[in-house]
């Protein structure tokens, strides 16, 4: 083995320099100068087949992303622990003054499935994941108890949960609470399924996922 640099990384970044930045040179040069300026925040799962800046097309700049197992936002706990999302939304929202968040979830994520799975071993001593997913616990034992859903059924169920619960957590940040409260800042979810391609949005009125209309 190795430490050689993968080169499938290096042609990427080849393609990238002839193609993408050759045109956007100037873009890219207006934002190294003064600085990003995006409209939205997402928070997405680091799931390597839900990049957010692929499904909504964006380019470099109108996005600050942040991505972890499950697409999770903790609550607020201002006690010192690491948070890297928490550090990430602070930025975005006191900084970044971002109008939007979005919570972006996805069908057949890894970690929802390991928070289904009640004979799951840590991958670790640390056993991080299961301790991260831990935040979904009472949701987890609610869809596991849904005995007439499929496992299918129960996946998907849980996945669309988990971004209903990282808005609610959302909402525990004074930050976040106090701007939506003057209208300052908007709050959104939705479910990308990586088999159909279809974006599910949540109503906020009714907490159901529908289907937007697209050309």
């Amino acid at each position: 083995m190795t430490n050689a640099f993968p080169d499938k990384l290096l042609e990427g970044y080849n393609t990238f320099m002839k193609r993408r930045f050759a045109k956007a040179k100037a873009a890219y040069r207006e934002l190294a100068e003064q600085g990003q300026k995006p409209q939205t925040m997402v928070i997405a799962c680091c799931d390597s087949r839900a990049a957010p800046e692929m499904i909504f097309d964006t380019s470099p700049g109108e996005m600050f992303v942040t991505r972890n197992v499950a697409n999770l936002m903790p609550p607020y706990t201002p006690d010192g622990a690491t948070r890297a999302t928490s550090a990430a939304l602070e930025y975005a929202v006191q900084v970044l003054k971002v109008k939007d968040i979005l919570v972006l979830g996805h069908g057949r994520c890894g970690g929802i499935q390991a928070a289904l799975d009640p004979n799951m071993e840590p991958l670790s001593p640390g056993d991080f994941i299961g301790k991260w997913m831990e935040m979904l616990g009472p949701a987890a034992e609610t869809v596991s108890k849904a005995t007439w859903m499929t496992q299918a059924e129960r996946q998907t169920a849980l996945e669309r949960l988990s971004i209903k619960t990282s808005i609610e957590n959302l909402r525990t940040f004074p930050c976040v609470s106090i701007l939506e409260g003057k209208g300052r800042l908007s709050l959104h979810g939705a479910w990308f399924d990586i088999l159909s391609g279809e974006l599910w949005v949540l109503d906020p009125k009714t907490g159901n996922f529908t289907r937007p209309s697209v050309d």
